[in-house]
């Protein structure tokens, strides 16, 4: 069996690393790695391929810094004639970006079996490309990964159970990584107080947004004064701080590679972000976190006590939610995402419709 995985963002590379590791197991089984180019990194190579155990792409599309539709357009094409040139038996593709969604229509036209992992997600805010780009991708694909119960209600709400397509509660592939990359974590390569919060702001709603990216830094402001602030900086929360004038008197940081980043969650005491994975990694390192978000799609988090939303539009209400979910006693126990198991149920999935 031949399955072609469509990967273009960070996460993505994480996610496919551990459904690739299972693949090799099996000497049937081919697997072609399309790196779309979409989050383009000039430390990729080095931190993904080597550190990561990823095997390198068969193929670099290169494509980036379009606009949306053009990105999407440009990937289509170039991911077609990949198919066409490789035949597989499946298209793999994973969560939410412009490569997921032309992934996907690309096996569709050319009607190659297509899987999504991390199937099912909803925010129920459309305005959002990646809600648009993971309801596309869920309603043509044959099977979908789901990494949650939640995630199977929504489709069932949705009624894909009238769609000639399988569901399946498999867990989430990036509890699998975050496992497997415990013991091989870095130190940065710069100093860390004995207790820090970690912190990750890169959502376009709120760095280009003035008042929320203030609120954000008045409350981070505050908050170190009581425990100190750890911030790797992305290149757009960089740029509109420098817009907007707005002066941190925390530590900003370089970004940095997954497995430096697994370090900081070891060794963090809190997690404030805006990062759909951090939120759940915060979870698998057993740490509280605080998402700056007005929804997430991880609502079983939230139930459970282990992570809360705050709307990052009032500085006080930030401060609130940082002092509720330090001082919070969360149960980390619970088998919310699979337990590390996700990539190997989806491997004798595609095995198990392969055989119907």
């Amino acid at each position: 069996m031949k399955v072609v995985t469509i990967v273009g963002a960070r996460p993505q590379f994480i996610k496919a690393a551990a459904v690739s590791r299972e693949m090799r197991k099996y000497p049937d089984l081919t697997e072609v790695i399309v790196h779309t180019g979409q989050h383009f990194d000039n430390n990729m190579s080095e931190i993904f391929f080597s550190e990561m155990s990823i095997p390198k792409p068969n193929f670099n599309l290169e494509i980036n810094n379009l606009s949306h539709g053009a990105m999407t357009g440009r990937m289509l094409e170039g991911i077609e004639e990949i198919i066409l040139k490789e035949n597989p038996d499946w298209v793999l593709v994973y969560g939410d970006t412009n490569s997921t969604l032309a992934g996907a229509i690309a096996a569709k036209k050319l009607h190659i079996k297509l899987a999504h992992v991390e199937a099912g997600l909803r925010s129920y805010n459309t305005n959002m490309p990646e809600e648009v780009n993971r309801i596309l991708t869920d309603r043509i694909s044959d099977i979908l990964f789901c990494p949650t119960k939640a995630a199977v209600d929504n489709l069932s709400e949705e009624g894909f159970g009238n769609f000639n397509c399988q569901i399946m509660n498999v867990g989430d592939v990036m509890q699998d990584a975050a496992m497997f990359y415990a013991n091989k974590a870095r130190k940065p390569k710069f100093d860390l107080p004995d207790r820090f919060t970690l912190v990750t702001i890169h959502r376009a709603e709120n760095t280009d947004d003035q008042k929320r990216l203030t609120s954000i830094v008045e409350a981070l402001n505050e908050i170190n004064e009581k425990l100190p602030i750890m911030l790797p900086l992305h290149p757009r929360t960089k740029a509109y701080l420098k817009k907007y004038n707005l002066h941190p008197k925390f530590d900003l940081i370089e970004p940095v590679g997954y497995i430096e980043m697994v370090y900081l969650l070891q060794n963090c005491t809190i997690v404030m972000t805006d990062s759909g994975g951090l939120q759940k990694e915060s979870f698998f390192f057993k740490k509280p976190c605080v998402t700056l978000r007005d929804e997430t799609e991880w609502v079983e988090l939230i139930e459970n006590g282990i992570n809360q939303l705050c709307s990052p539009i009032d500085k006080n209400a930030i401060v609130q939610s940082f002092e509720a979910m330090r001082n919070s006693d969360c149960n980390y126990e619970l088998d919310l995402y699979g337990n590390g198991n996700a990539a190997k149920a989806i491997i004798d999935a595609l095995l198990e419709y392969e055989e119907k």
